[in-house]
C-alpha cells in the first residue's frame, strides 16, 4: 500500500507557483479514513451529473401539477427529461444535466444557451413515503410564479451560477461576461470536496513526495490548517460547574471556512482561497428586519453563521467541529446526546432543568434551545442561537418562541406564566439586545438609549452590536458620534462595519470619519468606505488618502462587475457613477439593471430621479408610468410618482399616487405620512388627520406621526386633541 502511494505522489504532475487545485483522487491514498467518511455525505452528493445511480425522482412519464400547469417527468433511453412550462409561457421539454443536493429534497438543473444553468422549481421529496416523502413537490406553492417572476424556474432567482454554484462545488468560477451575457463557469471537483475546506492541495502534494515527509512543518504545504481543536479538552470549572475550554480559541479560521457557504452573505469575488479572510471575499449581513426576528432569531433563510455568532457557544470559543463531524457532517453524537458532551447529563436531562416529562419533546434540548423551521417547505434546519427561550420576549418583541411554537393551542399568556413558574422571574438569557434592536425597528423613542447601552456592553455578541451601530445613523447626537468613532477602530471587522453603516445614513460632514478604514485589512471594510466618500471633494484629501479612495473605489466596481448579471448590482454601480458626478454611466447602469429585470423598481425608480435632475422630466415621469403599467400593485412606483407630481408642483395628480402608496402598504408609515402632508397642502386638514390617526394605530410609538397629530390638530383649532396627542408623545419622549 505504501509504495503504491508513494509512486502515484511519484506520478503526480509537479506544480509550482501558487498551490494549485489536484482533485480528490490524489487526496485519497493518504486520507483514508476521512474520504471513506466524506463518501455519500451531503458535500459529496451537493452536485452530481444526472444518472441512473445519482437521480432519486421518479421519472416514470408521472405527472404533476400546480397552479393550473401539469409537468410530466419522463426519461429517453438514459437520460431524464421534463415537459413543463418554459421562459414564453408554453410547455418544452429539457433535459436534466446535474442532480442538485440529495436529502431531504433533491433538485434538477437545466441547461440553456449562453452556459446558464436554473434550477427547476419542482423539487423530489426524498424522505421516507412514511414522512411524506417520494413525491414532487412545488417549492413556491403559495406565490404565483408565472414566467417573468424572478421565481420562476427560468428566472434569475433560480440561477444556478449565481445563486447556488459557488456552495456546491469547489473552486467554483462562475465566468460571467456582461457584454455577451453568457456563462463559462468551471469547478475544480463538481462536489464540495477536500479542497473546498483545505485548500488546493499542490503544495501538500508535493510537501508529501518530498524529502521533507514525515517532518513537522507549520503547514504541510496547506493553505488552511485546521487545527483548533488540536490538543484541546472541554474541562468543567471547578466553581461553576459548566464547561470550559482548555485553551482560548484564538483562530476562527474554521469558522470562516464554513461561513463561506454556511452565511447569508453578498459574495465579492470568487477567489476565496481556504485560509484567507472570510471578509476579503464575502460581506456579510448582520441582524436585519426581514431576515432575522428582533431577538436573532433566524426567520428568513440566513443559514447558520449569523445566528452561531450570536450565540454563548461561540462566546466560549466553541466551533464549528467540536458538534459536527466535518468529513460526513454527521454529528458527533445523536439528538441532545451532543450536548451531553459538555453539559452534565445530572444538572440538564432532568425535569428540574427543561420541566418536562423525561424523554417528551419538551425534554429535548434542541427542541428548546435550537428551535428549528422547514426552509424550501420540507428543509427543516435549526437555529444556531443556542439561547434560553423567552415567551415574554414574544410578548414585547414579537419574536418568535419554542413554548408556543410546540404549545401551539396555548397563547403567549399562557407560556408567560408557566416559565414564570419555573423560575419566579421572566427566563434570562446570555443574548440581552432584542430590545434595543425591536425599538430601533419600529422607531420607538426608547431606542438611541436602549442602543447605546448595547453597543457598550463588550459581554454581548458583536454580531449584535454591530446592527445596533447601524441604527444609529438616523439621528446623530454627541453620544452616538462619539460610539461610532470608537467602533471605526474597534479590531472588530463587525463592529467596523456597523459603525460605517451608521455613517451611511449620517451627514456628509460626518463621512470623512470613514477616511482612516479605506486602508483597511478586509476588502469588504475598505470598499464600504471607498463607497461612503464616493462624493467627497478629492481637493480635502492628501495625495495617499486620494489613492486609497481611488483604489477602493476600484475594489468596489470589481466587486459589482463581478456580479454584472444581477439588477441590484447595476444599481450600485448607477448609484456610484451619479455620486461622481458621471451620469452617462449611472444612467447606462440603471438601463442595463431594467434590462436584466424589468420589474426591479429601485432601477426604475433612481433612473427616473437622474433624468429629473438632468431636466429630462418628461422622460423620468414616463419611465415611473411605464413602470406602473407593468407592476400596478407596486406601492413604491405610485409613492415615487407622487413624489414627482409634488416637486413639479402637480399636487392634485399627486395625491391620487400617494393615496394609492398608502391603500397598497398601509403599515408603512412613510407613505401615510406623505399623504397627510400632501393633503394638508392642498387644505384637506380632516382627511390628513384621518390619514395620520389611521397610521397611528399601526405605528403607536411613531414619534413623527404623533408630532404631526399634535401640530394639525393645532392648527385645525381643536386644542383638545392637541393636547391628548400632546401627552402620547410627552409619555413616549419625556426628553
Amino acid at each position: 500500500m505504501k509504495q503504491a502511494l508513494f509512486m502515484l505522489l511519484l506520478l503526480s504532475p509537479v506544480l509550482s507557483g501558487a498551490s494549485r487545485y489536484v482533485g480528490r483522487d490524489l487526496c485519497r491514498p493518504c486520507h483514508q479514513k476521512e474520504d471513506r467518511l466524506w463518501q455519500n455525505s451531503p458535500h459529496e452528493l451537493a452536485m452530481q451529473e444526472a444518472r441512473q445511480e445519482t437521480v432519486l425522482g421518479n421519472f416514470d412519464n408521472v405527472r404533476y401539477t400546480w397552479n393550473g400547469q401539469t409537468s410530466r417527468f419522463f426519461r429517453k433511453r438514459q437520460e431524464f427529461w421534463v415537459n413543463t412550462q418554459g421562459a414564453d409561457g408554453q410547455p418544452g421539454d429539457y433535459r436534466i444535466q446535474y442532480c442538485f443536493g440529495v436529502y431531504p429534497l433533491q433538485q434538477y438543473l437545466i441547461g440553456f444557451p449562453g452556459g446558464k444553468l436554473q434550477v427547476l422549481d419542482i423539487a423530489w421529496d426524498s424522505r421516507p413515503e412514511a414522512e411524506g416523502g417520494q413525491r414532487w413537490f412545488h417549492l413556491h406553492p403559495d406565490t404565483p410564479t408565472p414566467p417573468g417572476d424572478v421565481l420562476h424556474w427560468t428566472g434569475p432567482n433560480l440561477n444556478w451560477n449565481y445563486m447556488c454554484a459557488d456552495c456546491h462545488s469547489t473552486n467554483l468560477k462562475k465566468n460571467y461576461d456582461s457584454s455577451t451575457r453568457n456563462y463559462k463557469t468551471t469547478w475544480a471537483s463538481m462536489d464540495v470536496s477536500c479542497e473546498a475546506c483545505h485548500g488546493p492541495g499542490s503544495d501538500h502534494v508535493a510537501w508529501a513526495r518530498s524529502e521533507k515527509a514525515g517532518q513537522a512543518t507549520d503547514n504541510k504545504g496547506l493553505t488552511a490548517v485546521l487545527d483548533e481543536r488540536k490538543d484541546i479538552q472541554w474541562l468543567r470549572n471547578a466553581i461553576s460547574g459548566r464547561p470550559q475550554r482548555s485553551l482560548p480559541n484564538t483562530q476562527r479560521r474554521e469558522l470562516d471556512i464554513c461561513a463561506h457557504c454556511h452565511a447569508r452573505r453578498e459574495q465579492l469575488t470568487d477567489e476565496f482561497v481556504p485560509g484567507q479572510d472570510f471578509m476579503d471575499a464575502y460581506r456579510p449581513v448582520l441582524i436585519e428586519q426581514g431576515l432575522y426576528h428582533a431577538d436573532g432569531q433566524m426567520e428568513d433563510e440566513v443559514y447558520v453563521w449569523g445566528s452561531f455568532l450570536q450565540s454563548k457557544m461561540y462566546q466560549a470559543g466553541v466551533t464549528c467541529s467540536d458538534c459536527h463531524d466535518p468529513h460526513s457532517t454527521r454529528l458527533r453524537a445523536p439528538g441532545s446526546e451532543i450536548c451531553e458532551q459538555c453539559h452534565e447529563a445530572k444538572r440538564y436531562v432532568t425535569p428540574t432543568h427543561h420541566h418536562h416529562e423525561p424523554g417528551s419533546s419538551g425534554a429535548d434540548c434542541l427542541a428548546c434551545h435550537m428551535p428549528a423551521k422547514n426552509y424550501m417547505k420540507i428543509d427543516l434546519r435549526h437555529d444556531h442561537g443556542f439561547r434560553i427561550p423567552s415567551p415574554s420576549l414574544t410578548q414585547q418583541t414579537g419574536a418568535p418562541n419554542p413554548c408556543n411554537q410546540c404549545h401551539n393551542d396555548k397563547d403567549t399568556d399562557w407560556a408567560v406564566v408557566q416559565t414564570r413558574s419555573w423560575y419566579g422571574h421572566p427566563p434570562q438569557g446570555f443574548q440581552k439586545f432584542a430590545q434595543a434592536l425591536a425599538a430601533a425597528r419600529r422607531n420607538d423613542p426608547s431606542a438611541a438609549a436602549l442602543l447605546r447601552r448595547l453597543i457598550q456592553d463588550p459581554a454581548q455578541p458583536g454580531i449584535a452590536r454591530a446592527t445596533a451601530l447601524g441604527h444609529l445613523g438616523g439621528s446623530i447626537d454627541p453620544a452616538a458620534l462619539s460610539l461610532i468613532r470608537q467602533n471605526l477602530q474597534s479590531q472588530d471587522p463587525l463592529l467596523r462595519m456597523g459603525a460605517l453603516n451608521a455613517l451611511q445614513t449620517s451627514p456628509q460632514n460626518l463621512r470623512q470619519l470613514a477616511l482612516p478604514l479605506l486602508a483597511d485589512r478586509k476588502k469588504a471594510i475598505r470598499i464600504q468606505a471607498a463607497r461612503l466618500l464616493a462624493g467627497y471633494d478629492r481637493k480635502q484629501l492628501n495625495p495617499t488618502q486620494r489613492k486609497m479612495l481611488e483604489d477602493g473605489l476600484r475594489e468596489f466596481i470589481q466587486a459589482q462587475e463581478f456580479n454584472s448579471e444581477r439588477p441590484e448590482s447595476q444599481v450600485n454601480l448607477g448609484s456610484l457613477y451619479a455620486d461622481l458626478n458621471e451620469p452617462g454611466k449611472a444612467e447606462a447602469a440603471f438601463r442595463t439593471a431594467l434590462q436584466l429585470q424589468a420589474r426591479f423598481t429601485p432601477a426604475r425608480e433612481q433612473l427616473s430621479a437622474l433624468l429629473e435632475q438632468q431636466g429630462r422630466k418628461q422622460e423620468a415621469q414616463a419611465l415611473l408610468l411605464e413602470g406602473l403599467q407593468e407592476m400596478p400593485e407596486s406601492a413604491a412606483l405610485h409613492y415615487a410618482l407622487g413624489l414627482f407630481l409634488v416637486r413639479n408642483h402637480k399636487l392634485k395628480e399627486a395625491l391620487l399616487f400617494l393615496k394609492n402608496a398608502e391603500h397598497l402598504a398601509p403599515d408603512n408609515s412613510t407613505y401615510a405620512y406623505a399623504l397627510a402632508i400632501a393633503l394638508h397642502s392642498d387644505g384637506r386638514l380632516h382627511q390628513a388627520l384621518k390619514v395620520l390617526e389611521r397610521a397611528h394605530k399601526a405605528h403607536p410609538r411613531d414619534i413623527t406621526l404623533l408630532s404631526t397629530l399634535v401640530s394639525f390638530n393645532q392648527q385645525s383649532g381643536n386644542k383638545e386633541a392637541a393636547t391628548q396627542w400632546s401627552r402620547k408623545l410627552q409619555a413616549l419622549n419625556p426628553d
